[in-house]
């Protein structure tokens, strides 16, 4: 199913009581598929996988090389946590474990500009209860939050 619009949308929620940021990264069904076809070379069917370890594991390469976070000038080591779909999207999940707190936030995302000129990545930050959020539009790839 064509859609109008190639948008993916990512949300970081830090979570005071376990010391960790989620991070929820909302994509098109069809466009993480032919996305992961393009970049693994392999047919991907992400709501009846014939092998689950194989699509988790393209899954998390390919937005590990395509999204880098760094909370208060370091670089966070994202950990995979798996996906479900819902709908017409697939949610990609991931943790930074070990954020006793946050200051600054930032985020290099080429998400899917491989796939599509017109993509757009949207980012939500939520802290303290302060929620920020910034669209990048192909080919911009940076966005910074402080708190």
């Amino acid at each position: 199913m064509a859609h109008p619009f190639y948008v993916s949308v990512t949300d970081l929620h830090y979570n005071d009581k376990e010391k960790m940021v989620e991070v929820s990264i909302r994509i098109f069904t069809d466009d993480l598929e032919k996305t992961l076809k393009n970049n693994f070379n392999k047919n991907i069917d992400l709501t009846h996988p014939t092998n689950t370890t194989e699509v988790n594991n393209y899954i998390n390469q390919y937005i590990l090389n395509k999204l880098n976070i760094k909370i208060n000038n370091s670089i966070s080591k994202m950990k995979y946590v798996g996906y479900e779909i819902q709908q017409e999207s697939t949610w990609c999940y991931f943790e930074i474990d070990n954020v006793s707190s946050i200051q600054s936030v930032a985020i290099t995302s080429t998400l899917l500009y491989d796939y599509q000129p017109s993509q757009i990545n949207i980012f939500h930050i939520t802290y303290n209860g302060k929620e920020k959020s910034y669209k990048l539009d192909n080919p911009n790839s940076f966005v910074s939050f402080t708190f």
